[in-house]
């Protein structure tokens, strides 16, 4: 029951999320033979500016379609796309005051507040996990209709990345939830986490697997052909500590 409980709380949030990303996927694949007629003509562009070396960059990782697929989808569209779905599924926790009568239901049933929180976590995790790897395994499946081919392996490694560091903002969520009895605080509140965190790396110039969006993106994977065994590790640990956190938090919440 507590299972279907949650899937029933959290279903609209993880369809939507399902479908933009698998429409994501597919776009930025189908896009490709459009980009790499545009490639040739990039070696015109004066790279004495900034803008200039960047767009030339950008051209060079366009013109090998395993680069172009990291940059745009691995490196760039999954992550954002995946973080927003990521932390609205961690939010609204099942013994939410929001959530009215449902909430004195949850809590009239024979079972701990620390399994109802185990529950719904690993509910939420297991919906977070299908959106980072069945989206990503789409783009094997899809780059035969443009005559390219792309790995189910690296497909899989780059999801395993973002889905282990990736769960550190999930959690968060989750534990900001058992703190706010609304969906949107603890939603805003994880994803400004995010960007201030994103930020400080920028500032220090922060690279795998010092970097727990480097590590998302598989960035030593991409540039190496090696996992980032410590960032996973840790990634892991963090997302771990701050569940056991939310579990406590919802423990001596007063209802």
């Amino acid at each position: 029951m507590l299972w279907y409980k949650s899937w029933l709380e959290t279903r609209w949030r993880f369809l939507i999320g399902f479908a933009v990303l698998i429409c994501s996927a597919c776009s930025i694949v189908f896009v490709y033979p459009q980009v790499a007629k545009l490639v040739p003509l990039a070696s015109a562009i004066d790279a004495g500016s900034e803008l200039g070396r960047e767009i030339r960059e950008g051209a060079a990782q366009a013109s090998d379609y395993r680069s172009y697929i990291w940059s745009q989808w691995f490196g760039q569209g999954l992550p954002q796309l995946w973080l927003l779905f990521a932390t609205l599924l961690g939010t609204g926790c099942l013994l939410s005051k929001s959530s009215g009568r449902a909430a004195l239901f949850t809590l009239s049933l024979p079972v701990s507040r620390n399994r109802l929180a185990a529950v719904r976590a690993a509910a939420g995790l297991a919906e977070v996990l299908v959106l980072a790897f069945i989206p990503s395994l789409a783009i094997p499946l899809f780059s035969q209709a443009v005559g390219q081919s792309y790995g189910a392996g690296s497909a899989l490694i780059y999801s395993v990345c973002l889905f282990v560091t990736g769960s550190i903002f999930f959690s968060l969520a989750f534990l900001f939830s058992t703190l706010f009895d609304d969906v949107w605080r603890p939603w805003l509140l994880s994803l400004a986490a995010a960007g201030s965190l994103r930020l400080l790396e920028l500032a220090f110039h922060a690279r795998a697997p010092y970097s727990i969006f480097g590590v998302m993106h598989g960035e030593d994977y991409f540039r190496s052909g090696e996992l980032p065994w410590l960032g996973l590790f840790t990634g892991a640990l963090i997302s771990a500590a701050i569940l056991y956190g939310a579990a406590r938090s919802l423990a001596r919440a007063d209802f």
